[in-house]
């Protein structure tokens, strides 16, 4: 009977001491997360400079669009305007 109370106290003793919690283990974690949410940060950084580029190039090609077509009408004018000059004389 003594050896089966004895094997009992060990195994809760193990039990025990498996359920405190270990400063090392906490400040492991306390430094992964940290980490984690640095790198999020960056990613987050990083993509909204990536979208503001990307509008950024979408108006500048928007803008250069909008330069050749008024250019495109004004040759065309400047083509129709020769022609009919060309014509009455």
């Amino acid at each position: 009977m003594k050896k089966i109370a004895f094997a009992l106290v060990a195994v809760s003793a193990f039990g025990l001491a498996a359920c405190q919690p270990s400063t090392e283990a906490n400040n492991a974690a306390d430094t992964n997360t940290e980490a984690t949410a640095n790198e999020a940060e960056a990613d987050t950084t990083n993509a909204l400079e990536a979208a503001d580029n990307a509008l950024d190039a979408a108006g500048n090609a928007l803008e250069n669009t909008g330069e050749a077509i008024e250019n495109a009408a004004e040759s065309a004018g400047d083509t129709v305007s020769n022609a009919a000059e060309d014509a009455t004389h």
